[in-house]
């Protein structure tokens, strides 16, 4: 009797997403951040609630569709970001740590790795984006930068130390290791849709001081 199992079916698009991924790792890893991060800053406008930019009558009617489902010049931007900056500084940065821990499967070995994970890695990573996603919102000099950092920046470690375990220890026990990327990409978008959506609503708060400041002083 033979004890052959049927091999495991995999989509033809994740297949090929998961091909990609292993010949060209950067390279796919940037086209998916950066489309991910252009679909944040669109359903981050939304759910902190920017109002949509005014477009004139007379204008394209592309425009007033863009416009309409707020897809505004950030969405490019973020776009980039995510090109050049954050998909590069992960990969990086990841591999980094695989190298220094290349070889070790000793306990602790096992935690050094994870505390370097949680207290270096994931630390820059959020001053990069919160730095980056900052100026893009309309940071206008480094004090703004500096309240923003302050204002999210440990908001976004708790949830990066939350989300992190939780999201290995889902993907080692209830998924097939193919689909181990996508959903840490999945998991990845939400969090991000939630710093953007946290970080505009403190750039409109700030942009509201502000203008009344001014205000107050004109008075």
């Amino acid at each position: 009797m033979s004890t052959a199992t049927t091999p495991r079916k995999v989509n033809p698009l994740l297949a090929a997403y998961l091909a990609s991924l292993a010949a060209h790792p950067l390279k796919t890893k940037a086209v998916t951040t950066g489309v991910l991060q252009f679909f944040q800053e669109v359903l981050a406008t939304h759910l902190a609630g920017v109002p949509a930019q005014r477009v004139s009558k007379d204008g394209p009617l592309y425009a007033r569709v863009l416009a309409q489902a707020k897809v505004n010049p950030k969405a490019p931007k973020m776009a980039l970001y995510g090109i050049l900056v954050s998909a590069p500084l992960s990969h990086n940065l990841v591999g980094y740590v695989q190298k220094l821990f290349a070889g070790k499967t000793s306990l602790s070995a096992k935690i050094g790795q994870l505390l370097v994970s949680n207290f270096i890695v994931a630390p820059l990573q959020v001053v990069v984006y919160l730095t980056c996603t900052s100026v893009i919102n309309g940071a206008r000099n480094v004090d703004d930068v500096v309240k923003t950092l302050k204002a999210g920046f440990m908001s976004a470690m708790r949830v990066t130390w939350m989300t992190l375990p939780l999201t290995i220890v889902i993907a080692q026990r209830y998924l097939a290791p193919e689909l181990w990327v996508p959903f840490m990409n999945l998991v990845q978008f939400i969090t991000g849709t939630y710093f953007n959506t946290r970080l505009k609503k403190i750039r409109m708060m700030m942009d509201a001081k502000a203008k009344k400041e001014g205000e107050e002083k004109r008075e």
